[in-house]
């Protein structure tokens, strides 16, 4: 994806982004509980993230912190916060992103995880993902066995990323989805866009049973 970079948002814009994202996704089950996180980039060296152990339907300002892309992350922050910098580091087009727990991408992330990845084809709703401009495009989406070592799992994700840089999604089997996007918009895009492609998935593998 190329794109200019987009303008500097301030702590209070990026702030109101992600709280409004957060009701969003929330009243959609995609973030059930205290799970998921977001981010918002703030500009070339920052970002704004989620607190740890937050309904995320219930975020406000304060929840908001900063973190420094090329530092460890703030005290308080989700232990998944190394992720979102990872992301911001090697997508430097990437404005915000957006980590979910619904039960289709945790469910079917560990059904298909011996593939590897999930392929999505010849669906419509592939032109929502990215630059995708046809829905004759095949759109791979990595599937990473769950781990506790953040790091660690930060490292193969950045080993994926430089080798394509098509993907705008990964999912943690049993776990989620971490998606991002040129905007916040774009980013929620993508969330909805994936469930309801990830939905039919499931749903087309249990009608083949």
């Amino acid at each position: 994806m190329s794109i200019d970079p987009a303008p500097a948002a301030t702590l209070s814009e990026a702030a109101r982004e992600i709280v409004e994202v957060g009701r969003f996704l929330s009243v959609r089950n995609f973030v059930p509980a205290t799970s998921g996180n977001f981010s918002r980039r703030l500009d070339a060296r920052t970002a704004a993230v989620t607190r740890s152990g937050v309904d995320k339907g219930e975020l406000v300002e304060a929840d908001i912190l900063v973190a420094d892309i090329h530092a460890p992350p703030p005290k308080g922050s989700s232990a998944e916060t190394p992720l979102h910098l990872q992301l911001y580091r090697d997508r430097p087009e990437a404005q915000a992103v957006l980590h979910t727990h619904s039960v289709v991408a945790a469910l079917l992330s560990n059904l298909r995880l011996p593939e590897g990845e999930l392929v999505l084809q010849d669906f419509e709703l592939l032109k929502a993902l990215g630059d995708t401009r046809t829905h004759e495009a095949a759109v791979s989406i990595p599937i990473f066995p769950n781990d506790q070592d953040i790091p660690r799992l930060a490292d193969k994700v950045t080993a994926m990323l430089t080798r394509r840089t098509d993907l705008v999604a990964y999912l943690i089997a049993g776990h989620g989805l971490y998606t991002w996007g040129r905007s916040m918009a774009e980013a929620r895009r993508h969330v909805v866009a994936l469930e309801h492609l990830l939905t039919y998935e499931l749903e087309k593998m249990k009608v083949r049973r």
